[in-house]
């Protein structure tokens, strides 16, 4: 097993010395004779698993390396023990006001030293097989949401002539959108996963309706237009990020940016971006797709019709937005292909 690395940081050698003579035999040390190489030495890939600092030291003091520390998120975890001949109570209280784990005074006691430093690393051991097991934890609990998000997307294609290859598309040209606006990684990855869930309120439509090959009269309109109030009642209010954003895409899909789109006819920026986003990406698969009741369009065609619409049904911003990412959009159309319907 190796051993575990022990940072001794103190402006004489002398003590430096002295510590080292009582830990190498059990731990590897590194040595520091100022503040700045003790918080070179913590920020390195290689950090130590535990630092034993001197009080008193030119330039910066332990307390202020120590302060260092703890506002770093790369270095925060690692305790820090306080090696000093400063005896005061005072003086303790401060060391452990910055954030160190323990205070032992100057002259040391080895076996005090060596128990002090094993308690500590057991600890600290302990603390990362907890962190490594609550980050395990989340990871796991993160790809359940989005397995239950993908498979309520699953669901309404059943409802719908829609193919589970659509949704898979479509959420692809969103990210590639998201990503040229320069949105944070976050953000794209929630739109990526959220995307899919746009028509579940389709569940809630009636077969006559959702499944009628020819064109729908007014009154089958009105009731087709519901499938966005029920994707959000479906989803429902959440705290949660990705059901958030899924829900506002599902209400807002098919808001138009001059104010005439369901089902409450928000107009420009009123309309939450992530659904602006998927409208055209929505439109755009649609129309280029084969389905049984209907020829693919040509994407000349589309293309045409999208930039006719900008300031009309599509955010002007995003038209061009999407246009430069056509390249990529075609790689996926090749790679997610849709069964012939033929």
């Amino acid at each position: 097993m190796e051993k575990q690395t022990v940072l001794v940081v103190d402006d004489i050698p002398e003590n430096i010395e002295l510590l080292s003579a009582v830990l190498r035999n059990e731990y590897k040390v590194k040595a520091a004779l100022n503040g700045e190489l003790a918080l070179k030495i913590a920020r390195s890939n290689n950090k130590p698993d535990i630092i034993l600092l001197d009080v008193m030291m030119p330039k910066m003091d332990g307390y202020e390396v120590c302060r260092q520390l703890k506002l770093d998120v790369s270095t925060a975890s690692i305790p820090v023990i306080f090696v000093t001949a400063k005896s005061e109570v005072i003086d303790e209280q401060k060391g452990f006001d910055f954030g160190a784990v323990d205070y032992i005074t100057k002259p040391i006691s080895p076996p005090i030293v060596s128990a002090r430093i094993k308690s500590h690393l057991a600890l600290y051991d302990q603390s990362r097989h907890l962190e490594r097991l609550v980050a395990q934890r989340t990871q796991d609990l993160h790809k359940t949401r989005l397995e239950v998000i993908h498979r309520l997307g699953k669901a309404a294609e059943y409802k719908d002539n829609e193919t589970g290859m659509h949704v898979i598309r479509m959420s692809y040209f969103c990210k590639f959108m998201a990503e040229r606006l320069g949105m944070s990684e976050e953000w794209v990855d929630l739109l990526h996963n959220a995307a899919p869930m746009h028509d579940i309120g389709k569940i809630g439509i009636p077969d006559a309706i959702l499944l009628k090959p020819g064109k729908l009269d007014n009154e089958e309109w009105e009731v087709m237009k519901n499938h966005a109030v029920y994707g959000g009642e479906i989803i429902g209010d959440s705290d949660e990020p990705l059901l958030n954003m899924a829900r506002e895409i599902a209400v807002c899909h098919h808001e138009k940016w001059d104010g005439t789109g369901y089902p409450n006819g928000l107009a420009g920026k009123d309309i939450p971006l992530s659904a602006r986003i998927v409208s055209i990406a929505d439109v755009f698969d649609a129309l280029t797709s084969e389905r049984p009741y209907k020829k693919a369009w040509s994407e000349e065609r589309v293309i045409d019709l999208i930039k006719s619409e900008a300031g009309k049904h599509f955010d002007p911003e995003l038209v061009p937005l999407f246009l430069s990412c056509l390249d990529e959009v075609r790689s996926v159309q090749k790679r997610f292909r849709d069964e012939s319907f033929d």
